[in-house]
């Protein structure tokens, strides 16, 4: 029988398992519960021939299988530890089916007028994209409505890098107006809008970080430009709406102060596959349902999985 020492590996680290040779009708028990296989008729000779042959004892070396386990000390020597499992809010998946059902109707603002249906499905793509740009650079601050009825009046004007650039700043502010910050927005999109023509030939940035040093562009504008401008899902967009909801429902590890803080929160748990939806569900139910004051909680269908109704609603 081979020995630890034998095969090289230490009786602490290794438990043995001998795997027996082919048992033949009539077999018994052997030792420790080895079994043996008994002997062809040329075999029992030979070894007959070498018991009564003391000086040539050299006997071949009979290979075994061996499979081994290493021991739990050994286990732990070198493996990386499993990962402990991520924080993720209580009922958060039931919380979403829940929104979904609500907004199953996609009746919301946000539906009909959010960014990617106001701008000219017919012009160019790089028009289309600037289009997209501008009207998110107009939704700051403002609802979707008015943001719309803004984007119609430019449009009506044609709306391209060039058009704006020539549109005098007066004129500019009559047609957003009344966005909010509508001055200052007149600003914004006459730097931007001469950077884009001088820096990307009219054409819009296709990444976060370029988007947002842009003047008046923001993360959330620039997370949603790249997802509706260019297809791309680079972040969640959290406007006021997503910021709200989220700590309403528990969704952030701790309460957060900012979008952005409420964006890094979210993004450190939720899938990535739910991240292109969950601006525009929560923004529509946050328009509709948990809007910021009064809070429809009696016709939400997460009321008693929602850690904020009671304080927000009542029993």
């Amino acid at each position: 029988m081979c020995s630890a020492q034998d095969s090289g590996m230490s009786m602490a680290s290794v438990r043995m398992v001998t795997r027996s040779r082919s048992q033949g009708p009539g077999a018994g028990p052997r030792g420790g519960g080895e079994e043996a296989a008994p002997l062809r008729r040329g075999e029992a000779a030979a070894e007959e021939k070498k018991s009564h042959n003391p000086t040539k004892r050299q006997r071949k070396t009979q290979k075994l299988s061996v499979t081994y386990e290493a021991s739990d000390h050994e286990k732990g020597e070198g493996a990386k530890p499993p990962e402990a499992p991520g924080w993720e809010p209580r009922d958060w998946q039931q919380q979403l089916v829940n929104i979904r059902t609500m907004r199953s109707g996609k009746d919301a603002p946000v539906d009909q007028l959010g960014a990617e249906h106001c701008y000219d499905p017919s012009a160019p793509p790089k028009v289309r994209r600037y289009q997209v740009l501008l009207s998110l650079m107009l939704s700051s601050q403002t609802k979707d409505q008015v943001t719309a009825g803004a984007m119609q009046r430019l449009r009506a004007r044609g709306l391209t890098v060039d058009s704006i650039l020539q549109t005098d700043d007066s004129t500019l502010g009559t047609l957003i107006y009344p966005v909010g910050f509508w001055r200052s927005k007149v600003k914004y999109i006459k730097q931007t809008s001469a950077i884009l023509q001088q820096r990307y030939g009219g054409d819009i940035p296709a990444s976060v970080a370029e988007l947002v040093a842009l003047p008046g562009v923001g993360p959330k504008m620039a997370h949603l430009a790249m997802a509706v401008a260019w297809g791309t899902v680079s972040g969640i967009a959290v406007d006021t709406h997503v910021h709200r909801i989220a700590n309403r429902l528990g969704w952030t590890k701790t309460a957060t102060k900012s979008p952005e803080k409420t964006r890094a929160a979210l993004e450190a748990w939720l899938p990535r596959e739910l991240w292109s939806e969950i601006n525009g569900l929560l923004v529509g139910f946050g328009q509709q349902t948990c809007l910021p004051v009064h809070p429809q909680c009696q016709a939400c269908l997460n009321r008693s999985l929602c850690p904020a109704a009671r304080s927000l609603c009542g029993p």
